[in-house]
Formats: C-alpha cells, structure tokens, sequence
C-alpha cells in the first residue's frame, strides 16, 4: 500500500511544497527507487528549483543513515552539483532550501569518509569547508559534524560570555576546572528541550558537584512563529525559562549565537560533558533521557 501511494505521487507530479515531505517518506520505507521516480518526474515537469535540490539531499541523507557508503557518496557528489548550479542564481543564503542541501552534502560526504576508514580525509574536508563557509547560515552545522567526529578527548572550546538571561554569571570556562560541567543547549520554542529538563534537575539534586550551564540564543520570533526583535523575544524567553526550567534558574544561561556556532548546535537541545581537567566527554546533538546521561556524568564525577 506505502509503495503504491508513492507511486501515485510521483506520477501526479508532487507540488513543490509537498516534494520535500513525500521523498522522504519514500526513503523512510526504504524505496528509494521511488524517492527517484518522483525527482525525476518533478524536474521533469518544473526543472531544477530549491525546493528539488533540497529533496534530493535527501537521498544522500538516507543512504548515509543506513551505511549504504557508495549510494551515499554518489548522491552527495550530486547534490553539490546541483547547488553550484543554484548558486550561480543567487548567493547561498538567498534562500532558505539551498543552503540546507549544501549542509546535508558536505555532512553525507564528511561521515561516509568517516565511515570508510578515512577519518583525517573526513575532518580535513570539512575543516576546508568550514573556512569556505565561515560567515553563512551552514558554519553551524558543518562544526557540528566536525565535532561528532572529533570533538571528544579534546578542550571544550570558549563560551561567548557577554551577555546573560537574568540569574548567576561566570567568567569563562576556565575557572570551573576542577569541577564536572555540563552544557546544556537549547532553545525558547524546542519540545525535546523540555523534556530533558527534568532530568537535569534530577541530575544535579543526586550530584551537587556537577556545574550546569544552559546557553542559549535569539531566533528573531516567539510563539507562533511572530517575527520580533531581541527587545521582545529576550523577556519571553525569560518567561519560557521560568515556566519549563524552574530548577534551572539558578544555573549561568550565556545568551550567544556565537556559542552556538563554535559548539556546531545546529540541533535542540545540544548537551556535552565536560570532565575535571576541561576536557569534553560526551558531544550530544539531541534528547538524551536521565538513564542515558547518568553513566556519563558519573564516570566524570
């Protein structure tokens, strides 16, 4: 029944703001012979546009996702050709759907390196990407890659420190050494970040010793998408705060975009261990449960 769905899409020529959802449906069945009937037929119909080069990452994403290293590497190749044919339309961050084919490109290409035994040829690429890309939309995410691959057993890296939601400040990092810390990344509007508060609470109740950190940015909108500025959205992220974080008021909450470009917090929440002598433990783009971060937070104590 899936497959036959997929099929009739592809044949009714899936609209544009619908092409995104049902390849992806396509390659969570594991067709991906369907995701590519419904690309061709699209580009066949409305020829190459934002909304196909964004799908068709895709392809490269899921083929990443199973270990399928030559499909992989072959769809990521092909994606970069098709952003190299969009940027010569429009500057990268011109449009929202380009620049995420790009990050899903280099990402692909970067772990099936990585996964094939090339691990100094994988962070080598990425790093060049990460220069080429430095002051665009997809510098985030390229470190986030870079740091999954490497960034454990390494030194933290600086937190911006300026400024600060209401609540207790810190100087830098370096002056928490000696004590186990754990930052905790989120994001005023993201549900998994919610959800790993209470755990957080939990975890520092059990063990005092550990130091909490909660940085976190403006996104230039509140609820319901409302596009405001930083005037507007700082008090509502305090309320946010206080409503879904009680226990976590008393905890520094640096307030830096930078911060979260330097930790490659493409991902809400971002969580990453960092042991007595600095040094990160745990890189986490993503939810992790009370169950899970415990071992963790009890081998740096």
């Amino acid at each position: 029944m899936v497959r036959l769905v997929l099929v009739v899409l592809a044949l009714a020529l899936v609209a544009p703001a619908q092409l995104v959802t049902a390849v992806r449906a396509s390659l969570n069945a594991k067709d991906f012979a369907g995701g590519e009937r419904m690309l061709q037929a699209y580009r066949g119909s409305s020829g190459v546009t934002p909304e196909y080069v964004e799908a068709y990452s895709w392809l490269g994403r899921a083929a990443q996702a199973n270990k399928l290293w030559d499909k992989a590497a072959a769809y990521a190749a092909e994606t970069r050709k098709l952003v190299q044919g969009e940027l010569k339309k429009r500057p990268l961050d011109a449009e929202p759907r380009v620049p995420l084919a790009l990050g899903a490109a280099i990402e692909v290409e970067g772990h099936t390196l990585a996964g094939t035994g090339r691990l100094s040829e994988s962070l080598a690429m990425m790093n060049q990407e990460l220069k080429n890309y430095y002051g665009t939309s997809i510098r985030t995410r390229i470190q986030k890659n870079i740091h999954l691959l490497s960034l454990v057993g390494k030194p933290a890296p600086a937190l911006d420190l300026q400024r600060f939601l209401t609540g207790p400040r810190m100087k830098s990092l370096a002056d928490l050494k000696g004590q186990p810390v754990l930052l905790f990344f989120w994001a005023h509007w993201c549900a998994d970040c919610k959800q790993v508060g209470p755990a957080l609470t939990v975890l520092k109740q059990k063990y005092p010793a550990l130091q909490i950190v909660a940085p976190t940015q403006t996104y230039g909108y509140v609820a319901g998408g409302e596009e405001v500025g930083p005037t507007v959205e700082v008090p509502y992220m305090e309320k946010v705060r206080a409503q879904s974080y009680p226990d976590l008021l008393h905890v520094p909450t640096p307030l830096s975009s930078e911060s979260f470009k330097r930790y490659g917090s493409s991902t809400s929440p971002t969580l990453v261990l960092i042991d007595k002598a600095g040094i990160v433990r745990l890189y986490n783009p993503g939810r992790m449960t009370l169950e899970e971060l415990t071992p963790f937070v009890e081998k740096v104590l």
